[in-house]
């Protein structure tokens, strides 16, 4: 299991029927989760001490980095005061994009590669 976890999502996008069935729900448990009621993306929520997510947060971009500390500063004022933001400041779902997802495969892919090179075997003629 890598750092993402095991994921379905491949299998069921690939059902039209499923899809359909199963993105109502999906929207509904992510609105659930509260993460949003705090100004946090998905992403936000990566375990942080696992070194593959710490190299792909050194990859972020300065805006990016610089996005991802505000947005955690205002989750911890929020939960300082124990109240969500105003409505209006809610993270959006069309705006919870995976921005640390594809670091986070290209850095295990790199892994991936590294250790194929460092268990090749030189064998002479």
């Amino acid at each position: 299991m890598n750092v993402l976890g095991p994921s379905l999502a491949p299998y069921i996008r690939s059902s039209r029927t499923l899809k359909k069935y199963v993105t109502p729900i999906a929207h509904w448990y992510a609105d659930l989760m509260g993460y949003r009621k705090m100004g946090l993306k998905y992403d936000d929520l990566q375990v942080e001490e696992s070194p593959e997510v710490q190299r792909a947060i050194g990859r972020l971009t300065p805006r990016e980095t610089y996005d991802r500390s505000y947005r955690f500063k205002i989750a911890s004022n929020c939960d300082l005061h124990h109240k969500p933001l105003p409505k209006e400041q809610w993270s959006k779902p069309e705006d919870d994009k995976r921005y640390l997802q594809p670091h986070i495969l290209n850095v295990l892919k790199e892994e991936e590669e590294r250790l194929t090179w460092d268990t090749l075997t030189v064998q002479r003629k």
